[in-house]
């Protein structure tokens, strides 16, 4: 986890896009592993870290990998993450990404609606990218608000990533998570690359792959509301 976590960070800082902590080093002990990174006194980014952010995270979206996915695998919080390489964006988000949750939702005994209607939407996907097809973008991966924050200087950073290239609107969905982001971040972003308006709806089945990491890591609620995404999603095929 920790070797994917420092590759990643490599990954993005090279680009000299946005800026991440630099990673130090990593390793393993016997009873212990770790990782260190550059200490970098963050606080909440206020609404100008926030336009910056925006155009920063534009500008990392433009580099381009040659296929969807990354050199290795690594993780969603402590979820394997499987990315390998592949040329169809469409059948990797259905077997390295839905399905894998499905799957892995299976083995923790969910089924019912949940499953079912899982599997349909899979077999739908290709209705949600009619006339879009999707660049592998660099993404982070795993970008919510709780990984942002601004230098005291107003620099934005990101950190704990899960770095794969794939669909920029994958990671711009992700924002939307959990409290989401000001408006003035996503002016910012789109002023710098526009977004196509199929997003509106493919943010949502972006958004199900995390919502199905966070049933199968914690349980609770997030089953019911993975079904309503389902049917929401069935819906609009």
């Amino acid at each position: 986890m920790f070797a994917a976590e420092a590759a990643g960070l490599d990954e993005i800082g090279r680009t000299k896009t946005v800026r991440v902590p630099r990673h130090v080093c990593h390793g393993t002990g016997p009873t212990a592993s770790w990782i260190a990174l550059e200490f970098l006194e963050l606080q909440s980014p206020d609404d100008r870290g926030m336009r910056a952010l925006g155009r920063s995270l534009a500008r990392l979206h433009r580099v381009m990998g040659g296929r969807h996915g990354w050199q290795r695998d690594n993780t969603i919080g402590s979820t394997p993450q499987i990315n390998t390489p592949t040329a169809d964006w469409i059948a990797f988000w259905r077997e390295q990404r839905l399905g894998f949750q499905l799957e892995l939702a299976v083995a923790k005994g969910h089924g019912g609606r949940l499953i079912e209607g899982g599997r349909r939407l899979m077999e739908q996907l290709p209705a949600f990218f009619t006339g879009y097809a999707p660049a592998p973008s660099l993404l982070h991966g795993d970008l919510w608000s709780g990984n942002a924050g601004m230098t005291a200087s107003g620099e934005p950073v990101i950190y704990d990533p899960a770095v794969y290239y794939g669909d920029r609107e994958a990671d711009l969905a992700m924002t939307e998570l959990f409290g989401g982001f000001p408006q003035s971040f996503y002016a910012s972003y789109r002023a710098e690359y526009p977004l196509d308006a199929g997003y509106a709806t493919r943010k949502h089945l972006y958004n199900l792959y995390h919502v199905l990491n966070h049933l199968n890591l914690f349980g609770g609620g997030y089953g019911v509301q993975a079904e309503r995404m389902i049917e929401q999603l069935l819906a609009a095929a």
